[in-house]
């Protein structure tokens, strides 16, 4: 039987640090669904549809990744709901540093709440990419920074071609 898990988040943008938890998701699942939030409370850089292109580009183009394991999808529901969707019981969620902790806790216990058969996972990406957030990229390529260091390359032309 195929093992299916969730990874939700708002990937705006992708960076090394979403790209670790997939590569080892990819280890315990057969099959990843990045589903990118496309929830209406929060003011994104790059619109949904952008982000999809800019993840699959990332995933597939730059770093060659397997299509037939990696699904990215948006989604407007709750992350329970697209579980439910894909047969998943396993939501995946990326740990940096402790002050990440209370709120993926808080989280996790409202998905559990929501759904009892659902267990969060968490993993945390590798030592050189925890601290790499989304919004730290931005701000430094919007200061014209370097962050060869932070995501792939077609990523980096995507914020590049926004800020210009």
């Amino acid at each position: 039987m195929s093992k299916t898990a969730i990874y939700p988040g708002t990937f705006d943008p992708i960076t090394y640090g979403h790209i670790d938890v997939i590569k080892k998701s990819l280890k315990l699942f057969d099959k990843i669904v990045v589903g990118i939030s496309d929830g209406e409370n929060k003011d994104y850089l790059f619109d949904v549809d952008e982000r999809i292109e800019i993840v699959k580009n990332a995933l597939f183009r730059d770093l060659k990744m397997n299509k037939r394991n990696i699904v990215v999808i948006s989604f407007k529901s709750l992350t329970t709901t697209l579980c439910k969707k894909y047969k998943s019981s396993i939501i995946l969620r990326g740990l940096r540093a402790v002050s990440d902790f209370e709120y993926e806790f808080q989280l996790a216990g409202m998905n559990r709440k929501l759904n009892n058969n659902i267990e969060t996972l968490f993993l945390m990406s590798d030592v050189e990419n925890q601290i790499i957030s989304s919004k730290f990229v931005k701000e430094i390529i919007k200061l014209d920074g370097d962050i060869r260091k932070f995501t792939t390359r077609s990523t980096i032309k995507a914020l590049k071609d926004k800020y210009e």
